[in-house]
């Protein structure tokens, strides 16, 4: 029985983990280090330089701009200075309208943005602003978590200095997590306490609405819900459970002016973590305490795999979250403890590897094939059948099977994720 302390602590994680995010947060969290910096300098920059890790590079090369029908870093970052305010956090861009993206355009057609790779770093979100104007310097740095700033200063004067040996690689591990402990929280705690969590619920299903308002991206969600894919799969809960969780991708990913509710960073985490259990419960008719037990089980079951992995990995992020989702549709289905660490363990046994190549308007794709995963994933496990410790990565131990993925995505994908970013920096 977990103590009202540890309550507390993992409900203040959560809190800080499952934000509201209006576009891909690695060019947002860019478009929020612009803005810190253009308000350290009092005045629009007439030049700004981003330094940035490649992961950062890596996930913000291809993705829609909310409020935009652009793509990528310079428009972030001149949106971002013109009409970004960091007291929004990753809703940097809330303000954007369509003479902003004007002025934006001209900003960039001049010539005023630089983008580089910071060399000489370890961490893999590390982002770097310099908004310059006449006589002027303002200098803001965010690292190790989208919204975390570790250095601020205006003209080589520090109002903000968090940078230490470790401060910008150490990932928040203040509260630490096992599967019991997850489970535990999600399934004892007095449900007055967990009732915020709807607020997932309903920002993101917001956005798989908008989905079908207009096209986003590639428009899987649309095309999972039209005539040719309801011959193929039906007019079934899996068929919309993949439209509903694509479609709100598709949104994000296309440049929708919507706020999700991300997870540990990524709104298509928070996405994957909700709609598939939101959707589910839905549809059997699930009562209001279980949905949100089972919304809690799978959000925290990804901020536990995601304390371990880190912020930016060459594994894809929707192999966690949607293992997030089968823990929580599992638990709907009526699964207890043992058989929520199955579904942990046939996740491990079948997504790892998936690589992500960046954040674009293709990781719907991704999505759907994590989240169809992890629907077969809690039916193997209400069936009493798991991929057993003889098999692959996987251990008796369900913890253990999580360090094992993560050391997967960690250490063994690092050199692929260096040649992921090559491969799309020198196509022609």
């Amino acid at each position: 029985m977990l103590s009202i302390e540890e309550r507390q602590q993992i409900r203040d994680l959560i809190c800080r983990e499952v934000i509201p995010a209006i576009g891909c947060t690695e060019p947002i969290a860019v478009a929020l280090c612009v803005a810190k910096a253009t308000e350290l300098l009092g005045c629009t920059p007439t030049r700004i330089e981003a330094r940035l890790s490649a992961n950062i590079i890596k996930n913000a090369m291809g993705v829609g701009i909310p409020g935009t029908d652009m793509v990528g870093l310079p428009v972030a970052i001149a949106l971002g200075a013109l009409v970004g305010r960091s007291a929004y956090g990753l809703e940097v861009l809330r303000d954007v309208t369509p003479q902003a993206v004007n002025l934006a355009t001209e900003f960039i057609e001049q010539g005023r943005i630089t983008i580089s790779l910071k060399e000489n770093i370890t961490e893999k979100l590390y982002i770097e602003i310099s908004c310059t104007a006449p006589g002027a310097e303002a200098t803001a740095i965010i690292a190790g978590g989208h919204t975390d700033f570790v250095y601020t200063a205006l003209n080589g004067v520090a109002s903000l200095d968090k940078r230490t040996a470790d401060s910008a690689t150490a990932e928040d591990h203040s509260t630490l997590l096992t599967m019991r402990k997850v489970y535990d929280y999600a399934t004892q705690s007095p449900i007055g306490e967990l009732e915020f969590i709807l607020e997932s619920a309903k920002l993101n299903k917001a956005a798989a609405r908008e989905s079908f308002v207009r096209p986003y991206g590639h428009s899987l969600g649309r095309i999972l819900s039209g005539p040719q894919a309801t011959a193929m799969l039906g007019d079934t809960m899996f068929a919309h459970i993949l439209a509903a969780t694509s479609g709100a991708c598709d949104a994000r990913m296309g440049g929708a002016m919507v706020a999700v509710m991300s997870n540990s960073g990524s709104g298509n985490q928070g996405i994957s973590a909700t709609m598939p259990v939101l959707v589910y419960g839905e549809e059997i008719h699930a009562d209001r305490e279980h949905l949100i037990r089972a919304l809690i089980l799978s959000h925290l079951t990804v901020i536990y795999i995601k304390q371990k992995l880190g912020r930016l990995s060459a594994l894809c992020g929707c192999v966690v979250a949607a293992t997030g989702s089968s823990c929580g549709i599992t638990y709907l289905m009526g699964g207890d403890y043992r058989r929520v660490s199955y579904a942990v363990k046939n996740m491990v046994a079948n997504l790892t590897g998936m690589i992500c190549d960046g954040a674009k308007p293709s990781c719907a794709l991704k999505v759907t094939s994590g989240v169809s995963t992890a629907i077969y994933a809690a039916m193997m496990a209400m069936a009493d059948t798991t991929v057993t410790s003889l098999e692959g990565i996987v251990d008796n131990d369900v913890d253990i099977t999580i360090d094992n993925l993560t050391r997967i995505g960690l250490n063994a994908m690092r050199e692929a994720d260096r040649e992921i970013l090559s491969i799309m920096l020198n196509k022609s």
